[in-house]
């Protein structure tokens, strides 16, 4: 199952990778040809892969444990939501291995954790081993949110870069959906081993890998860039060129914490990086999921409930492999605002459905093919833009010297508002009511939408350096006004 989802990345990339478009011939000219690079970021994406495994092991796992006794109904939320905590911590941990060891040995690190927490997993025997085996496994699902989408980046042409970015994000689906598909098969601990696989075939994998040339120009390692370079485009790509490009790029000097608050030219990519991972909570993604099967009961689907997470799950591989293939071409913006207002309109009739229900529940049968389109179309809604988006725009917008500090940053926002949100949620929903709690999260889903408006520059078709330079020039003219 592993390899066959592998395979379908692999044929995703290659289609999107065939556009017949003057821009993308442009490109492939003077860029090369993207063959290497699918082959390089393939295996980089075998980490968001084990991500996304762990994410969707709690919803077929948690039902079997309960049943087991190895948890009860608290112990269960906690066992859901814990791996948030790890994640935390991972973030930042990321951020500091990939500025001092490099982008590809913290991929390569990220395996540990993942073997560790399946293996406490796989011999449990009670709550507590549980819990530990989560926060070590979220520890590397943190990490993975910093270092793959980095190390792509970095990669990556700039004409190819929205294409394979995403397809962290599509990895991360595909891992979800495995674990949706197993958990129907396989008990929790026989999931816990086929669990293992990923992290052992990535390591594998990842240690042939050629490590980021930016990285190693900052470490003034030039010929080791230069091969670096050499083994991710072909012959005929002039890479001493683009090695001077980069060079020109790169500041000598370290940057701080302290430098990202003070300096206008990290300040901003930080605020908009930040704010992308903050909304992409708010839009109540976790909230929904934790609707779907209620809502599949209520639609009449009742003996059909249990595929309710396999059909979503499906749902947003197919979904982000569309935006994946549109990336580098309708840009990050468009899709982002397409899909906050699809996912704001699509919560608001949910809110909907749900006064009603509370009003008259007689009316409900009338309104439940409502509810279960207004549910899938905000699942598309989020995978078109705010699922594989944000960590794009995140490993685009720092330079090369503070990716490291500022991805950490940006990540540790995102899991903190995803704990909160997650254990906030049935406070919420119990205090003011579904349909209120849902009208919140469309307001939110506007509110993201005007945001990228208002804030988001447009990265589609240009380099590292020339977004770099972008917000170096807009921390130069506000000097120069004040």
């Amino acid at each position: 199952m592993f390899f066959v989802c592998l395979s379908g990345l692999a044929q995703c990339v290659n289609m999107a990778s065939l556009t017949t478009t003057s821009e993308m011939f442009i490109s492939k000219k003077y860029e090369g040809s993207p063959q290497k690079l699918i082959l390089v970021c393939l295996g980089a994406c075998l980490g968001p892969l084990s991500f996304g495994y762990n994410l969707g092991y709690s919803s077929p796992a948690i039902s079997e444990m309960m049943k087991l006794k190895l948890l009860d109904k608290h112990q269960a939320g906690w066992f859901g939501s814990i791996l948030t905590i790890g994640a935390m911590m991972g973030g930042p941990l990321a951020g500091w291995f990939i500025e001092k060891y490099g982008r590809k040995v913290t991929i390569c690190f990220i395996s540990v954790p993942f073997l560790l927490g399946w293996t406490l997993i796989a011999f449990s025997s009670n709550h507590l081993i549980l819990y530990l085996a989560r926060i070590i496994c979220g520890v590397g699902s943190g990490m993975v949110c910093v270092a793959c989408p980095v190390y792509i980046a970095e990669v990556t042409t700039k004409s190819l870069r929205g294409l394979l970015g995403s397809c962290v994000q599509l990895s991360i689906t595909i891992g979800i959906l495995m674990a949706y598909l197993l958990g129907m098969r396989f008990t929790f601990v026989q999931m816990a081993e086929i669990g293992l696989i990923a992290p052992v075939v990535s390591l594998a994998v990842v240690y042939y890998l050629p490590e980021t040339p930016r990285w190693l120009l900052l470490k003034n390692r030039r010929l080791e860039a230069l091969k670096s370079l050499a083994s991710v485009r072909d012959a005929h790509t002039d890479i001493e060129e683009e090695c001077r490009d980069i060079e020109e790029g790169l500041a000598d000097q370290e940057v701080t914490f302290r430098d990202m608050i003070n300096r206008q030219e990290l300040k901003r990519p930080l605020f908009i990086s930040a704010g992308l991972m903050l909304l992409q909570q708010l839009t109540g993604i976790n909230a929904v999921l934790f609707y779907t099967v209620p809502i599949f009961i209520d639609s009449g689907y009742k003996e059909q409930s249990h595929w309710a997470s396999v059909i979503i799950g499906i749902t947003q591989v197919v979904c982000t492999v569309f935006a994946c293939w549109w990336m580098d071409k309708a840009g990050r913006r468009k899709l982002l605002m397409l899909g906050g207002v699809i996912m704001g309109g699509s919560t608001f009739l949910l809110g909907l459905y749900y006064a009603v229900k509370e009003y008259d529940a007689s009316m409900v049968a009338n309104l439940s093919g409502m509810a279960l389109g207004s549910l899938m179309v905000f699942i598309i809604g989020f995978s078109l833009g705010w699922g594989p988006i944000p960590m794009l725009v995140m490993s685009e917008i720092f330079p090369s010297q503070a990716r490291g500090k500022a991805g950490a940053c940006s990540i540790f926002v995102s899991w903190l508002s995803a704990f909160i949100v997650t254990k906030e949620f049935i406070t919420l929903k119990d205090n003011i009511g579904p349909a209120e709690t849902f009208w919140i999260f469309s307001i939110c889903c506007f509110i993201g939408t005007f945001f990228v408006w208002i804030i988001l520059p447009e990265t589609k078709g240009k380099s590292l350096e020339e977004i770099e330079l972008y917000f170096l020039g807009r921390s130069m003219l506000r000097k120069s006004v004040i």
